[in-house]
């Protein structure tokens, strides 16, 4: 049995679903040929048996029958046409009519003429070899004598067996028929299931993603289609913002890297030649080394963070006091812009995220305030229950670009110019939300832009577990 079942495997899919169909119909048609032929042949039975009850023979006829039996006349009676008749004595003698085939004598036929039953019913085969329905009954009268009365079985094994050869040719175009439809349906159905697996092999040969299969109706099928659809647009997206990663980090490295490399040539130049720089422009050059240095790490640092897939999970939560990280993130901030002035107000929370993507993302969003404030002018702080405001004075964010500012690789058109590589609020984003938090940018009365974070938490740290 696993040999076949092994070879029904190996089909193809629209073979195998034309086969279930072939058999399914197969099995459903011998059932209904089968149970009309027995029903069939159990009626014509019936009718046979109702013909030999009612098959009345004449008593006149009987009584020349048996007189022509003992010898008493020469003449023999007219036989019944069709029939065989033949009567029987106490002893099981027959009386066979004239042109009839003997028939045995039952033990059935003999309680009959012996009046221990009323008739009796049987199958019997002639002295011919002709199977027969015989109805025996006991003749009127005084005498201990039976009639039986037989008809051929033929007469119902013919049109059985033309029923059987109907139902054989109908049943057999009927499982032909209904492979070629099951084979037809598997074709016609699994059409969108060849379409899907020669844009799949399409892709994996071509790695071409803008391939879309039609999507029509509600079925499965059209899930499916939906889904690969879905698949690909979202393979394809990705692919866009990984080169426009390469393409963003590609220029935001070049400027530092080239400003870097003639710095260092510099000073290279002039250990070489001994002509020593003077020392304001060798602390210049040094000073502008170690600020390309810290913003390729910072470049570099956003694109690591930028790699952790979304899906993976963030490092161990703990309870963390969100004013502490905010001071030591506004501590860095005056560092980058000494000239503003940076208002703080940080009342106490405790949050449970992940230490140091939480101070990356807050100082990631003072950078951005730092960076588009003008020179000598503020920027605000306010932690006030879980709400987190940054607040600069900038030239703020066009209405139309708000929605993008979370985007990866989206930059504004107008701050193209100045350092960044699109990264930062991003990854603001995907560490607040991970904190179970949201961040919102939004324009601020009388200028500039407003960024808020919240996170849940508490003004005063959770106890602690007790140790057991």
């Amino acid at each position: 049995m696993t040999g076949p079942l092994r070879r029904i495997r190996a089909l193809p899919l629209r073979s195998r679903l034309a086969l279930l169909v072939a058999t399914a119909v197969a099995v459903a048609v011998a059932a209904v040929a089968a149970a009309c032929w027995f029903v069939t042949r159990a009626q014509l039975e019936h009718q046979l048996n109702t013909t030999l009850r009612s098959s009345n023979v004449d008593d006149r006829y009987l009584t020349s029958l048996y007189a022509y039996c003992r010898g008493t006349t020469p003449v023999p009676p007219r036989p019944y046409s069709g029939l065989t008749v033949q009567l029987i004595d106490a002893q099981g003698t027959v009386c066979l009519a004239p042109d009839s085939s003997e028939l045995p004598v039952s033990r059935a036929d003999l309680a009959v003429v012996n009046h221990e039953r009323l008739n009796a019913l049987h199958s019997a085969t002639d002295a011919d070899g002709v199977k027969m329905r015989v109805y025996t009954e006991a003749v009127k009268g005084p005498t201990d004598l039976a009639v039986s009365i037989a008809r051929p079985l033929s007469e119902i094994d013919k049109p059985l067996s033309t029923l059987a050869w109907v139902l054989l040719v109908v049943s057999g175009i009927g499982v032909i028929g209904a492979g070629a439809a099951g084979l037809w349906v598997a074709r016609s159905g699994l059409r969108p299931v060849d379409e899907l697996t020669e844009a799949v092999e399409h892709v994996a040969r071509t790695e071409d993603l803008t391939v879309r299969i039609p999507v029509e109706g509600e079925d499965e099928i059209a899930r499916l289609s939906r889904s690969f659809n879905s698949m690909t647009a979202s393979l394809a997206s990705s692919r866009d913002r990984q080169a426009q990663l390469i393409a963003d980090a590609g220029h935001e490295l070049r400027t530092p890297l080239t400003s870097l490399r003639t710095n260092v040539e510099l000073l290279a130049r002039s250990d070489e030649t001994g002509r020593a720089i003077p020392p304001d422009d060798r602390k210049a050059l040094m000073t502008s080394v170690k600020a390309q240095m810290t913003e390729l790490a910072s470049l570099i640092g956003d694109l690591q963070e930028l790699a952790r897939p979304d899906a993976a999970h963030p490092g161990p939560l703990q309870v963390v006091a969100l004013h502490e990280i905010a001071r030591t993130a506004l501590a860095r901030a005056r560092l980058r812009g000494p000239e503003l002035t940076v208002t703080a107000e940080l009342a106490p929370w405790y949050v449970r995220a992940e230490p140091a993507a939480l101070e990356r993302a807050v100082v990631n969003v003072l950078d951005n305030a730092v960076k588009f404030s003008p020179p000598g002018g503020t920027v605000d702080v306010v932690l006030h229950r879980g709400e987190l405001t940054v607040r600069d004075h900038g030239p703020g964010i066009p209405a139309e670009e708000l929605p993008h500012v979370f985007e990866r690789f989206w930059r504004s058109p107008s701050a193209r110019q100045l350092p960044g590589s699109g990264l930062g609020l991003s990854i603001v984003a995907r560490t607040v939300q991970q904190a179970g938090g949201a961040i919102d940018l939004r324009p601020a009365p009388g200028g500039g832009t407003e960024a808020v974070i919240q996170l849940p938490g508490a003004p005063t740290p959770p106890p602690d577990p007790p140790r057991g």
